[in-house]
């Protein structure tokens, strides 16, 4: 069963002509984890790989996709997980980096801290030589399409969101037995300035230990981090719940409980895995067994060989 590496790529509802785009990224993306994992790498390089290559995909509302803010401006929050050592590190309003992943992992791995923020996150970058992009780079014609629309009086609120609701994330297991997990975001569109995501908290958007499994979320962030939804797969797990059903009845009590919506990749220690959401759509991808299997609505489930192009 081992390794595995499975991610999403938002839980919501994506327009037509969007779905192809987001479909071959994230199956591009966990291919992507994969090949790590088939090299022997650990799970850590594997998830952040991964959400790099999400991240550096248009189609997605993290890095170079990533929604706008009132002002019209990009800010975005990311976090990782080692379940072997719990150790973590996350950001969140970063501007100006094009992989926040990555911006995450260096403060797990070169700090004392699990935390940073705005312009103290942006500086700890330049003093790891993370080089700055223009703001520009980050935007697209579509998330600016989308911002404007959203600012107009007449707006409607929840169809302003379709398309880019919602976060990239990963989870894996390594030939080890090691387990991680990462999540990045662009967050809500057109939200107030400084707002933080569920994807930067720690055990709302993304766990792992080595002894449960791990949990990357993605959905309406304030619900999210209200039932703290990652943690809370993780007890059902530990009360001996699979993987599948302990992802069920957390996204069952996030949506009787607070009314939230949302999705989440979820694996256990022995490699088995779920990818469950209870949002109209959610793009998905699993790498193992050197097979790829592959979704976007309720019930489907493509598999083809790791190799083959889709």
């Amino acid at each position: 069963m081992l390794p595995v590496v499975v991610v999403h790529g938002g839980a919501g509802h994506i327009p037509k002509e969007r779905i192809d785009s987001y479909i071959s990224g994230g199956c591009s993306a966990a291919r992507a984890g994969y090949a790590v994992l088939r090299g022997g790498g650990s799970s850590i390089d594997a998830v952040v790989e991964a959400v790099t290559q999400m991240e550096n995909n248009p189609a997605f509302n993290a890095g170079c996709g990533s929604v706008l803010n009132m002002k019209g401006e990009v800010e975005m929050d990311a976090s990782v997980m080692d379940g072997k050592t719990l150790g973590c590190g996350a950001v969140s309003c970063v501007r100006n980096i094009a992989n926040p992943i990555q911006l995450a992992r260096l403060v797990m791995d070169k700090t004392s801290h699990v935390y940073l923020t705005a312009e103290g996150a942006n500086q700890f970058a330049q003093s790891m030589g993370v080089p700055e992009v223009p703001q520009e780079s980050l935007i697209t014609e579509y998330a600016r399409m989308r911002w404007k629309k959203n600012l107009a009086p007449e707006a409607n609120p929840v169809e302003c969101q379709m398309g880019k609701m919602g976060t990239v994330g990963a989870v894996a297991v390594d030939s080890e037995g090691n387990i991680a997990c990462a999540t990045s975001t662009g967050g809500m569109l057109n939200k107030m300035e400084g707002r933080v995501s569920d994807s930067s908290c720690i055990g709302s958007g993304s766990y792992a230990d080595n002894k449960l499994g791990a949990v990357s979320t993605t959905g309406h962030g304030e619900a999210i981090m209200k039932v703290t939804l990652a943690r809370l797969i993780l007890f059902h797990m530990e009360q001996g719940q699979s993987a599948e059903a302990a992802s069920d009845l957390a996204l069952a009590y996030m949506k009787s409980r607070v009314n939230g919506i949302g999705g989440v990749v979820t694996v256990d220690p022995q490699g088995n895995w779920a990818a469950r959401f209870s949002s109209r759509q959610m793009i998905w991808a699993t790498a193992q067994k050197d097979t790829l299997h592959y979704g976007l609505n309720t019930g489907e489930h493509f598999t083809q060989s790791i190799d083959e192009p889709r």
